[in-house]
């Protein structure tokens, strides 16, 4: 008995969820969660399945194209640990949450490896037992310095990449090598306040909430596929170095529920954004 889950996202038409499922029973496959949800403005249609039972997976992908609309992308995802590379700075308190749910088993994820840019973090990560990269920057190209991170990471074969504070702007290669597989914590409610000192900009503009945003990396500072956002409350008595103390609570937290779903498979793309089911 194995579980995976089938992801779809194909143009919407009539009878998509009957041939689907019709397939699934014929390979004797039980569901065990199903969603769906058509973007009426791209007329594509998502669905998530989740199955248990034994099949080809193989087999299944070729009868499912068969059945589906040119155009289709379909993902089998077999049940099993995620494997993350995780850059850092120095801020350590989205690194360290998620070095406690690595080390408690909180999640469907092993953090290989931590990569950073400063030996800040070095001891705290070598004391829960990861590797630890220190790749320093200074005297390299940003093209220099990303083609050996590049290795470091490649080396490890990860499904995703989590800048947790990881304070660099990224060059296109870099991105586009690790397409919609990195995942950024940004420390404000996008779209308000992109790049640098975020709660610098909140103080000045006089704002009520402040809030943190999980989302992918592409090549416009900040305007990935927002994953996941959340905020809390602020007044006028809180300065902006509170208003970043307060920040970094939500930041973490709202970086976990993003990957929570990543690793669950739960999050797909429709252009700039997400499907979260």
């Amino acid at each position: 008995m194995v579980s995976f889950t089938i992801l779809v996202d194909c143009p919407d038409e009539k009878g998509l969820i009957y041939r689907i499922t019709r397939i699934l029973y014929h390979r004797q496959l039980n569901i065990v969660e199903n969603s769906e949800f058509v973007d009426s403005n791209t007329n594509r249609f998502f669905m998530r399945t989740e199955v248990e039972g034994i099949a080809d997976e193989n087999i299944l992908q070729e009868e499912l194209e068969a059945a589906l609309p040119s155009k289709s992308y379909i993902r089998i995802i077999t049940a099993g640990r995620k494997k993350l590379v995780v850059l850092a700075t120095r801020e350590n308190h989205c690194l360290g949450d998620l070095m406690v749910r690595n080390h408690f088993k909180e999640w469907n994820a092993e953090i290989c490896a931590v990569i950073s840019n400063h030996h800040t973090l070095e001891d705290f990560v070598k004391r829960l037992g990861i590797p630890f990269h220190a790749l320093l920057s200074e005297g390299k190209s940003r093209d220099d310095h990303e083609q050996v991170m590049a290795a470091l990471i490649d080396g490890y074969n990860p499904d995703y990449v989590v800048l947790a504070k990881y304070m660099r702007i990224l060059t296109p290669a870099f991105v586009e090598r690790y397409q919609n597989r990195i995942i950024n914590i940004h420390h404000s409610f996008l779209p308000a306040f992109v790049g640098a000192q975020p709660y610098r900009q909140a103080y000045d503009r006089g704002v009520k909430i402040i809030g943190a945003t999980a989302h992918f990396v592409n090549n416009n500072l900040d305007e990935g596929p927002i994953i996941c956002q959340s905020v809390v409350p602020v007044d006028h008595s809180q300065n902006a170095s509170d208003m970043a103390k307060a920040g970094k609570d939500i930041e973490k937290m709202v970086l976990s529920q993003a990957l929570k779903l990543i690793l669950e498979d739960r999050v797909m793309l429709s252009g700039n954004k997400t499907i979260i089911f």
